[in-house]
């Protein structure tokens, strides 16, 4: 993703793990960021075993914006993640 001195830049905390967001960014890049667990694993078992990233799912995945706190839906497809995908868009992309 790339940034200028312009960019927005937007935060979260997802499946236990710290994001950033800086814009410009597609709604597919978006995407893919901020449900990066859906993605295949390309760590080998043994490096997952390392507990490099341990979640407890008693957490909340959310991403902090502007406007306030957004819980990330565990399914990327539902209304609620295309919602949250278009207010980290209009965020991110303020001139689009």
């Amino acid at each position: 993703m790339a940034a200028d001195a312009n960019s927005g830049r937007i935060t979260g905390k997802v499946q236990g793990r710290d994001i950033v967001l800086t814009g410009p960014v597609s709604k597919e890049e978006i995407r893919n960021k901020v449900w990066w667990w859906r993605a295949p694993d390309p760590r080998t078992a043994e490096e997952r075993e390392d507990g490099s990233h341990e979640f407890d799912p008693s957490e909340k995945s959310v991403i902090n914006t502007l406007g306030g706190y957004y819980e990330v839906p565990d399914d990327p497809g539902t209304h609620e993640a295309d919602e949250l995908v278009q207010t980290v868009y209009t965020e991110l992309n303020p001139e689009r």
